[in-house]
């Protein structure tokens, strides 16, 4: 996308999801011709169809026909609209917790195109001050804690998380994850706002449940 991180270069980090494993990895064909990029301010009234995911080689009818399909969650911060885009695998009876996370090892959140935080706005991720742009987002889990990365390269299939990604991080954070009672079949990505300018992006999978804090500094309000 061309957008830089206004952090300094000592921040840039390590890793998310080396894969989804077995959880679905149909990478298409790259068909000429088939990007799409997430682009333009938009205003309260203007709802999220403005920040697109980006799809290799596929439309996005395509992208629901997929074991892992799509999925799109908007972020509304004080109407403030961007976009979080993620694959959706599912277990199938498979161990999520140390098995489709992998423990230790760079996971990509999701499957397919690289998990990607579209923002038309400057924002903080984290607690990671980003400017406007898109941002792809991968983590290390652990059984206690979870590292989180932010990466500059959004436009990019998810797997390898290589020596090449990772140089293009732009900062981390850590978030805890919390174990739920009733386990939950498919990768879910839902926005929890909280007081208009900040709110969590929540994943569950599993019977794991996480939470990224996303917020607008003081100069966007």
């Amino acid at each position: 996308m061309g957008f830089q991180s206004i952090l300094p270069s000592a921040v840039v980090a390590v890793v998310l999801f080396a894969g989804c494993g077995p959880a679905g990895d149909e990478e298409p064909e790259v068909q000429p011709g088939a990007e799409a990029a997430a682009e333009g301010a938009m205003s309260a009234a203007e709802v999220s169809d403005d920040v697109s995911c980006w799809l290799r080689g596929a439309t996005l009818e395509e992208t629901m026909e997929r074991p892992s399909p799509l999925g799109q969650t908007d972020i509304d911060l004080d109407g403030h609209v961007g976009r979080f885009c993620y694959g959706r695998p599912s277990a199938n009876g498979r161990v999520v917790e140390g098995g489709l996370i992998p423990f230790g090892e760079p996971w990509r959140m999701g499957a397919n195109e690289a998990t990607a935080i579209h923002l038309p706005f400057a924002a903080s991720v984290g607690g990671v001050e980003l400017q406007p742009g898109s941002y792809s987002i991968y983590a290390v889990a652990g059984e206690f804690e979870w590292e989180f990365f932010l990466n500059s390269n959004a436009e990019r299939w998810g797997v390898p998380i290589d020596g090449g990604v990772m140089a293009q991080n732009v900062g981390s954070f850590s978030g805890l994850p919390r174990t739920m009672t009733e386990p939950v079949e498919q990768l879910t990505v839902n926005w929890h706002a909280h007081e208009g300018d900040n709110g969590h992006l929540v994943f569950e999978w599993g019977t794991t449940r996480v939470e990224i804090e996303v917020s607008l500094p003081d100069h966007v309000h």
